[in-house]
């Protein structure tokens, strides 16, 4: 695509509301060998499927898990589901999913490390834990900034 034709896609990709369009940008961005675009167009579905309240912590994880499964789902080419997380979501909610995968562990989860990896940084527990500190302890903050500071510097790397 022109630079002009780039931009007019980034354009209504931006404003769209409609997953089924933005699964289609998705795709034919792919084709066209224009990931820049298919991001673009990913992010902006990953932003409109959840059906909490824009803005709020419920959104946020949602969010996050809705761009894990389409990027593994696209990777694959087959359906993937977080089946343990949102098994966990169904036993525990939101809050003390995310709380047990920040601080429940010593390392990362893996969601985090594939995040990281697709460069959705900002997508990760972690990143949703820091804009809304009112949730979560400061215990959880705090393993969150780190691991998130700490990935910042291999991603500049």
């Amino acid at each position: 695509m022109t630079h002009p034709a780039i931009d007019r896609v980034l354009r209504l990709i931006e404003n769209s509301t409609d997953s089924k369009a933005l699964r289609q940008f998705a795709e034919n961005a792919r084709k066209k060998g224009e990931p820049t675009v298919a991001h673009a167009a990913e992010l902006r579905l990953y932003e409109i499927l959840p059906s909490e309240e824009p803005g709020s912590f419920e959104h946020d994880v949602w969010r996050s898990i809705h761009a894990l499964e389409g990027t593994l789902t696209n990777e694959r080419g087959k359906t993937t589901r977080l089946g343990r997380t949102r098994q966990k979501i169904a036993r525990v909610g939101e809050l003390g999913t995310v709380t047990d995968l920040i601080v429940g562990t010593k390392k990362p989860s893996e969601g985090f490390t594939m995040l990281l990896d697709r460069q959705m940084l900002e997508l990760t527990f972690e990143a949703v834990a820091l804009r809304h500190p009112d949730k979560f302890d400061q215990d959880a903050l705090d393993v969150a900034s780190q691991r998130l500071q700490a990935a910042s510097c291999t991603q500049t790397r």
